[in-house]
């Protein structure tokens, strides 16, 4: 079959990518401020500030892929 990688299509393996990749990614960022928070001593409260503010990008992500499989788009 030609045009695929193991019996997947380009468009397959674009979604698994940035299904998985991304989300792998998130979740590693994730980690990183939360490291970030306990090496700086930061506090609850501080901690809660280094999340809501370093991770706002990646929660308008999730929320744009939440929506389209609500709406299935």
């Amino acid at each position: 079959m030609q045009g695929s990688v193991f019996g997947y299509t380009e468009a397959q393996i674009a979604q698994f990518g940035l299904t998985f990749g991304v989300g792998a990614f998130i979740l590693y960022m994730l980690f990183i401020v939360l490291n970030l928070a306990r090496e700086s001593k930061a506090g609850k409260f501080g901690t809660f500030i280094l999340f809501l503010v370093l991770s706002f990008g990646m929660l308008g992500f999730l929320a744009k892929n939440a929506i389209k499989w609500i709406l299935n788009i």
